[in-house]
């Protein structure tokens, strides 16, 4: 049956010079709607899976951003205008803080790609990462079936002013031997020396276009450059969204690149394996005696040989949650920022709102706990002892001179302090525009400022006690019964398959937070489809899936490649006596 496609609801729009859009407008056009947050790892790499296929087809296509948020800070319009123009979106987006249009489409993850042809029906669902190729198979598809018909020309999309700030929206920040500082300046792709005061500029390294490039400082590229580590006399870059990580002399400028190809990983690597492509690598640190990455793309820590480029995974297994554990059992998601203090490596882990420790060789306990954070959907401003304490998605993380523990509390605008001695967390700042790194200078704490597009110096507070709110994800959760059969739903685009020539090309991952709120079905095994207990004494909780798929081009007379398909799903749930027997995800359905 054919599904008309809903009427696009929202607050307003943004990149249309003002206009409102329709689906009725645009009857003729071969539309695509990206339900994205600006959070998401996922979502962001959604972002630039659909450059090309916009480049490609914008005569006849139009794409459509429906930022739909999770986090209470993402539904602030400031904050969506500004991430709009952070991550280069070129396309209309509605903004829908109220999740109206995420519900009439029946969206469960970020990202979710809906295609809509040109009589207005919906034709394909996609759900996560890696649907760049399809997506661009099935336009064509589209095309050659409608022809003529096809309304041709521009789209709607209307560029806003262009931004004048000496930054924008810089990264993280790093001291240099010479008492000066760098900064990733990541909107504009470059890095920039500044001097004491920091605001007077000293020098920039890399031209400003979007790239990848080595070479001179004058001519280098990057693209939304993070992490900085000054190591051995020289600078590590972690170049998130080349998914590389890049070597500076200092002494001259030059760039060259130490790990990564410039294409994302699509693999699941687990702890102890190598790669030569990376995920969207988010800050450096050398602890250990090995450079450890936040490598935010797979949920996980990496390390690096700096003088071979051998990245290793060193913990977390790829499912996006909040697990701690050995190295190979432990739960990331989105590790975002980290610092070292002796044996203790501490990590901002954003989408879990959390700070976590890693201990090379622990006394007792795991490798990986967690110091203060709830999980993937509980968050807020709340001081107190760190067991019952709230962040919201923390970006940066600094050692204090007592050995406490400042955290950049981005979405909160707040720097947060975490004392280990006492196990409490207080605030030290607020009213900051996203901050997202912390460095100490002597008696002074530099603060990266984000969406300020400046860095500024605070001195170091004793720190107060903020009793705010407590916030939860607001989709309402799924009603399930006590026994569900779950069904993910994938059909490969046009031109590939399945190839089950050497075993089961899929892998099922499916938890629960709590972890008693799944009687049996938990576990990863091979198969798009499981049988799933649930404790109605346990009632409610998050059920997490994770699925991956390979699908093979038809070979013909030479040799088919492969491309993997893959997503994350964490879906609040609650028990009850009449609720569904099944449970129905699509990671692509026509």
């Amino acid at each position: 049956m054919r599904v008309r496609a809903p009427e696009l609801r929202g607050r307003r729009w943004l990149n249309t010079g003002g206009a409102e859009l329709t689906l009725a407008g645009l009857r003729g056009r071969i539309v695509v709607l990206d339900f994205w947050t600006f959070c998401c790892i996922n979502c962001l790499h959604a972002l630039d899976e659909l450059r090309p296929v916009e480049e490609e087809f914008g005569d006849v296509l139009t794409v459509i951003g429906v930022h739909s948020p999770k986090f209470v800070h993402e539904a602030d319009p400031a904050a969506v205008e500004a991430a709009v123009e952070r991550y280069g979106v070129t396309h209309p987006v509605l903004d829908d803080p109220e999740l109206r249009t995420w519900d009439a489409y029946t969206a469960r993850a970020w990202p979710t790609l809906a295609v809509i042809d040109p009589d207005g029906f919906v034709v394909a669902r996609m759900a996560g990462e890696g649907h760049g190729p399809g997506l661009a198979a099935l336009v064509r598809e589209l095309i050659e079936q409608h022809g003529d018909r096809l309304r041709r020309g521009d789209g709607p999309y209307v560029p806003p002013p262009a931004p004048d700030t000496a930054l924008r929206f810089p990264g993280k920040v790093v001291a240099l031997p010479g008492g000066t500082f760098l900064v990733s300046d990541t909107s504009h792709h470059q890095l920039v020396e500044l001097d004491p005061d920091l605001v007077t500029e000293r020098r920039r390294i890399g031209d400003g276009v979007r790239g990848f490039a080595d070479g001179p400082a004058g001519g280098a590229r990057f693209s939304e450059p993070q992490g900085l580590l000054v190591d051995d006399g020289g600078l590590l870059v972690a170049d998130t969204v080349n998914h590389a990580i890049r070597r500076v002399d200092l002494a001259t400028g030059t760039v060259s690149t130490v790990a990564g190809t410039g294409a994302q990983l699509r693999e699941r690597v687990a702890p102890g394996s190598s790669s030569a492509e990376l995920s969207s690598p988010w800050d450096l640190a050398r602890w250990d005696g090995r450079v450890v990455v936040a490598m935010a793309g797979p949920h996980q820590l990496w390390t690096l040989d700096p003088d071979t480029g051998a990245a290793t995974v060193l913990a977390g297994t790829t499912s996006e949650g909040l697990r701690d554990g050995a190295y190979d059992e432990a739960f990331f998601a989105q590790p975002s920022g980290l610092a070292v203090d002796g044996p203790t490596l501490w990590v901002a882990d954003s989408e879990v709102s959390a700070l976590r420790r890693v201990l090379a060789e622990p006394d007792a306990g795991p490798q990986v706990s967690t110091a203060t954070g709830q999980g993937l959907f509980e968050f807020g401003h709340r001081d107190g002892p760190a067991a019952a304490a709230l962040l919201q998605h923390p970006l940066g993380v600094a050692v204090l001179p007592d050995s406490s523990v400042a955290i950049a509390d981005t979405y909160n605008g707040a720097v947060r302090r975490y004392d280990p001695s006492s196990g409490t967390v207080s605030t030290l700042a607020e009213g900051l525009a996203e901050p997202s790194d912390l460095l100490v200078d002597g008696e002074t704490l530099i603060v990266v400022e984000s969406a300020a597009h400046r860095l500024v110096r605070l001195p170091v507070p004793a720190g107060s006690l903020v009793a705010g709110a407590a916030h939860t994800v607001r989709r309402a959760p799924t009603e399930l019964g006590a026994g569900v059969a779950l069904r993910i739903g994938f059909v490969p685009p046009a031109g590939q398959y399945l190839d089950d020539r050497f075993g089961d090309p899929t892998s099922l991952t499916v938890t629960a937070d709590p972890p008693a709120l799944l009687r049996s079905g938990g576990g990863t095994s091979t198969g798009l489809s499981r049988d799933l207990s649930f404790d109605p004494a346990v009632g409610t909780g998050v059920l997490q899936v994770a699925v991956a798929a390979a699908a093979c081009d038809d070979p013909g007379d030479g040799f088919a490649a492969c491309h993997r398909y893959q997503q994350d799903w964490g879906i609040p749930v609650v028990v009850t006596s009449g609720g569904p027997a099944a449970l129905e995800l699509d990671l692509r359905s026509l």
